[in-house]
């Protein structure tokens, strides 16, 4: 897996500790498809198992059992709050 992060991000990541989790999270609406997207968090998680991954910059964790994508890339956003939003192989959802 590659991981490509903007500089923001990594900033972003380093302001709050120096470690980033990431796992998948199904979510699902009232009249749609559930979707399985990408969860965030500078804390860490203990309902989890996690994988250290080498990562310049910051210490990525990913579930134990993740399956990978080819590039996972980590950007910042603002919107409702800020967060490192994090894109599987270039998308929001997981396919």
């Amino acid at each position: 897996m590659r991981v490509v992060a903007s500089d923001e991000a990594v900033a972003f990541v380093r302001e709050r500790g120096g470690r980033l989790f990431i796992w998948p999270q199904r979510t699902s609406f009232c009249c749609g498809p559930a979707e399985l997207r990408l969860e965030t968090s500078t804390d860490e998680r203990s309902d989890r198992e996690f994988r250290r991954v080498p990562t310049p910059g910051f210490e990525l964790y990913v579930p134990r059992q993740m399956r990978e994508p080819e590039e996972l890339e980590l950007a910042l956003r603002r919107f409702p709050r800020r967060h490192v939003q994090g894109y599987w192989n270039g998308c929001v959802w997981i396919i």
